[in-house]
């Protein structure tokens, strides 16, 4: 893909008469921010100069949501591509990058496990991932119920003796040991070559089988060893293979056929709203089978068209998701249906349609979708209102109470060390009311030695704020917009603690000229939060209001998030052993001294002989080993 980023857009005296002159008539993107450099809307254009021209021209026609976003547009930016296709790809990331205020957006941001078999190794693994990747292994999914699959993995493993661990498993090398799954009877050790290559590639391939629907073979088998169990008096084992027996059919009960079409891969799209709430109800077809169904939250606007709504959603929802079915049935026509359809096409490597089925089974299917949207919304309306009392409504609250515009984005910084060591510095990151964890950061102390949280939080801010900048250089200078997590800037700084920590971060802010309003999150002598700290005094504070508990949720969610690093340094310098200071011994001949002598103490009492003698060892080590617990050189 060509792109070329417009590099004038960051000058502050930013002539949009003048800009929109310049426009191409290219196909691409197009990037609207307002006065606080917050990306507001992205858009996609056969031609940039058409379609942003567009919005700043007179019309009747522009609907009450475009007229108030055109009202906040201070500049905008465009990234030109070499096809409308390519505009659309950069459109739905972009989308989901940024999350615009004015694109109508899809408010769930769900994953689906999958079931992974790691075929190109030669004994495979069968595990459940959330990511289904152009590898060698085979996937199956998505399924809804995470659950579902986690019991169908240990049905699995229980019927066909799957290994779960990653060792590397080379020919003619045995472990020490084979690992509890054998011991309990659902892994039959293939690290020590207790089965054959052959016979595990034979139970493989039984899993893909079951996991492609045939369980006939598969109850066929178990039943006929429950049979032979019980005919020679083995009922601890006939009652295993009774119980796997009722477990398959209990995951094949759940498998019912939707309709005729066989083998068929689709998804059922239907859309209910009311006001600026909609809900997108999603049926899961594949194989011919519906394997489950999922709603989505969209935020919308009264004036959008539900075609307009649909495919917004196409848009977001499939630009991150791995599988693409062969077949979306929706319940209306939309416009972008053909340029859908090839993007689609595109990334599953095989033609995807977008049909609105008008007869027959597949319209009841769509109908039965719109039935369920409409009775989730009904149900989840209130739900939703109060889940946005605890969000945004909960940063409209800490705004008046600090009498700001508005707080869309907050970072909160906390400093965790235990008598100075290993400090280290947290960034977590709040929009909307919930975290994102996608941007929290961890620092380790470089510059400062000993205890001193004052000095160690100056280094935190100091780092975070000249890598923004340095990031916005980048970008400036025809660098990629966005990439980097520290370029945008917050609304709001929260630090953990009173007036020391605040001043600190108001001293840093000053010196790189940045303006950013900072408040600290006070605590009681119990340690629980009391208040805010601002403007050099405490604010008294409802300590029963929504904002209040959102204060105490970015508190100790940065607490959290820095003691947990600080716990995994320490963690990872204690499994430091003293025989990794000795040259030679690695990681193999560590394990195997510990193995003969079960202690360091043994090691030390060892002569060179009972020190050559031990798997992996030769005399160079077991000298080194000798002469460095005996201090001397041999």
């Amino acid at each position: 893909m060509s792109e070329h980023l417009i590099t004038n857009s960051y000058n502050k005296e930013f002539n949009i008469e003048e800009e929109l002159k310049k426009l191409p008539a290219s196909p691409g993107v197009y990037l609207m921010h307002d006065a606080k450099d917050e990306i507001i809307y992205v858009g996609k254009a056969v031609s940039l100069k058409n379609r942003v021209r567009q919005y700043f021209q007179s019309s009747r026609n522009k609907t009450a949501k475009i007229q108030q976003m055109v009202s906040h547009i201070a500049r905008f930016e465009y990234i030109i591509t070499d096809s409308e296709m390519e505009a659309l790809v950069l459109e739905c990331n972009l989308i989901k990058e940024h999350r615009p205020k004015y694109n109508t957006m899809l408010v769930d941001d769900k994953t689906y496990p999958y079931i992974k078999i790691t075929v190109g190794e030669a004994y495979p693994r069968v595990m459940m991932t959330r990511q289904a990747k152009k590898d060698k292994s085979k996937y199956f999914g998505p399924y809804t119920n995470a659950q579902a699959v986690k019991d169908t993995l240990e049905l699995l493993r229980k019927m066909y003796k799957i290994r779960t661990c990653s060792k590397s498993i080379k020919e003619g090398e045995n472990n020490d040991r084979p690992c509890l799954y054998y011991h309990m009877k659902q892994c039959d050790a293939p690290c020590n070559h207790y089965i054959s290559k052959e016979d595990y590639q034979s139970n493989i391939k039984k899993v893909i089988d079951f996991l492609n629907g045939n369980y006939k073979e598969t109850l066929q088998e178990l039943t006929q060893k429950m049979n032979e169990a019980s005919e020679n008096m083995e009922y601890e084992e006939a009652i295993i293979y009774r119980d796997l027996i009722k477990s398959v059919q209990f995951i094949s009960e759940k498998q019912k056929m939707t309709d005729s079409d066989k083998l068929e891969n689709k998804d059922i799209l239907a859309l209910e709203t009311s006001g600026e709430d909609g809900i997108m109800q999603v049926f899961f077809v594949r194989c011919g089978k519906l394997i489950g169904r999922e709603h989505f939250h969209m935020n919308i606007s009264e004036q959008e068209s539900r075609g307009e709504c649909i495919a917004s959603f196409i848009k977001q929802f499939y630009a991150g998701t791995p599988f693409i079915p062969r077949e979306l049935l929706i319940q209306e026509e939309i416009e972008e249906r053909e340029l859908l359809e090839a993007w689609l096409s595109k990334k599953r490597g095989q033609n995807t349609y977008i049909r609105v089925p008008k007869k027959g089974s597949k319209e009841r299917l769509v109908e039965l979708a719109k039935r369920n949207a409409a009775l989730v919304l009904s149900q989840d309306k209130e739900r939703i209102k109060r889940e946005e009392g605890r969000t945004i409504g909960a940063m409209k609250e800490i705004a008046a109470l600090l009498d700001l515009e508005n707080i869309n984005r907050v970072e909160a910084f906390d400093i965790s060390n235990i008598s100075g060591y290993h400090s280290v510095g947290s960034m977590i990151v709040f929009e909307k009311g919930k975290p994102k964890k996608s941007d929290y950061r961890k620092f380790k102390i470089k510059t400062v030695v000993g205890p001193d949280d004052y000095a160690s939080m100056e280094e935190v801010l100091r780092r975070r704020f000249l890598h923004g900048l340095k990031e916005k250089e980048e970008v400036k200078t025809g660098g990629d917009e966005g990439l980097g997590s520290f370029t945008r800037f917050p609304d709001l700084i929260m630090m953990d603690g009173g007036k020391g920590q605040v001043h600190i971060a108001e001293k840093v802010l000053e010196e790189l000229h940045i303006n950013i309003p900072v408040c600290g999150m006070v605590k009681d002598d119990n340690h629980r939060t009391r208040g805010l700290y601002f403007c050099d005094r405490e604010l008294p504070i409802d300590t029963h209001s929504e904002g209040f508990q959102l204060i105490t949720r970015i508190q100790d969610e940065a607490h959290r998030f820095a003691i947990e690093f600080h716990r995994s340094l320490r963690s990872k310098t204690q499994v430091h052993s003293v025989l990794d200071d000795i040259g030679g011994i690695g990681d193999k001949r560590r394990k195997a001294l510990l193995r003969r002598f079960k202690s360091v103490e043994k090691i030390k009492e060892a002569s060179i002989e009972e020190l050559r003698n031990t798997e992996t060892m030769n005399r160079k080590a077991a000298e080194a080993v000798y002469g460095f617990f005996h201090n001397h050189h041999l």
